[in-house]
């Protein structure tokens, strides 16, 4: 043993220390006879930006996601997660990452090392919800977002860098405006290159924004950003109704103004992906108790008049409404299966799918 480490040297302690995760990145050590009553200055936790749900593809590769995530975390004290359950995709965890790259290799780890497949849901960020009542709530999950009268909801606000060729401004910034950024201004750093600069919600740019901007600029763009704080915001929580069941993986936070296009988008994806039922299935996209969109899977018909050839038009007429009546009733108690595919269809983004074409090739 040394009695002690200089400057560039590498050293190891034993210590008492039963489970590894009770030593985190930046602990101090201090001598157990004469111990320092402050920690050593300059370290800071790191601060989870977005949060999104993990899930296994087989509800009985639960415990390997668990162990999987235990692993990963010994080597990146970033990475947060707790586990939760929802009522259309089992058991999984909801996990807290620094930025989009950091959960994007934290997943890509996870499906390589520990041979998993995974269903992600949609990335959040972090929102600070004021009641009326004078309460705040921290909402990292739709299904937290509070039904009450609500004061105001702050979102987390980012200042972002944009390096591309100068032939490519209007397009980004008409991607910039369409996710409610504010121009701080741009810099030719060349005659052909510019610095374009902007803030934005860190909402707006955590699920497709990347992607979007490199398809946009032939892939010569780059963003970089930084957090500058939070600010109001007008956002609602929009719930996807099945047969008139919110269900959780679709549920979204949005700005108000795009409630409608989002409600839209996710009914038109499915009534494409869901089979059609015996019965009619409506598909609402709702605000509270409001709804914003529908789309209705038209029921699977059997011809009850295949046998009636000819005959008095009355019988044919009972046939017809009996049918009728057995629909209405399967409607009533009907329950809507929605199969794993349709998931993954409906929660993946355009990187994914082509992500997807590409492996199938």
């Amino acid at each position: 043993p040394s009695k002690g480490l200089g400057v560039g040297e590498v050293g190891y302690l034993i210590t008492g220390v039963k489970d590894v995760r009770q030593s985190r990145v930046g602990d101090t050590v201090t001598n157990y006879n004469n111990p320092t009553k402050h920690p050593l200055a300059g370290y800071k936790d790191p601060k989870p930006m977005v949060f999104s749900g993990l899930y296994p593809l087989d509800g009985a590769d639960y415990p390997l996601l668990r162990e999987a995530l235990d692993k990963l975390q010994l080597n990146d004290a970033a990475l947060v997660y707790e586990p939760e359950s929802s009522a259309a995709l089992g058991f999984g965890f909801r996990c807290g990452f620094l930025g989009l790259l950091h959960m994007e290799i934290v997943r890509e780890r996870l499906e390589r090392e520990s041979n998993l497949s995974l269903i992600s849901t949609a990335p959040n960020v972090v929102y600070n919800v004021m009641l009326d009542d004078g309460k705040a709530v921290i909402v990292t999950n739709p299904s937290e977002f509070p039904e009450g009268k609500i004061l105001s909801v702050e979102e987390p606000i980012v200042r972002s860098t944009i390096l591309a060729p100068s032939e490519f401004i209007g397009v980004i910034m008409e991607l910039c405006q369409q996710r409610r950024g504010v121009l701080l201004g741009m810099d030719y750093l060349s005659e052909d290159r510019v610095e374009i600069r902007y803030t934005l919600p860190l909402a707006e740019i955590v699920f497709d924004f990347f992607d979007k901007l490199k398809s946009s600029t032939r892939g010569y763009a780059s963003l970089d950003y930084e957090a500058i704080g939070d600010a109001e915001g007008d956002l609602v929580k929009v719930d996807i109704l099945l047969q008139g069941e919110a269900v959780d993986a679709f549920s979204a936070i949005v700005h108000r103004d795009k409630a409608y296009a989002y409600g839209l988008m996710m009914t038109g994806k499915l009534r494409e992906l869901i089979p059609r039922q015996q019965f009619e299935v409506p598909i609402q996209a709702a605000i509270g108790s409001r709804i914003i969109a529908r789309e209705n899977i038209r029921a699977i018909r059997k011809d009850v008049l295949a046998k009636c050839y000819g005959g008095d038009i009355s019988r044919k007429r009972k046939l017809l409404e009996k049918q009728k009546e057995g629909k209405k009733r399967m409607k009533m108690v009907g329950r809507v299966e929605v199969p794993q595919e349709a998931f993954i269809a409906a929660l993946a983004t355009d990187a994914d799918i082509e992500k997807a074409k590409a492996a199938r090739k």
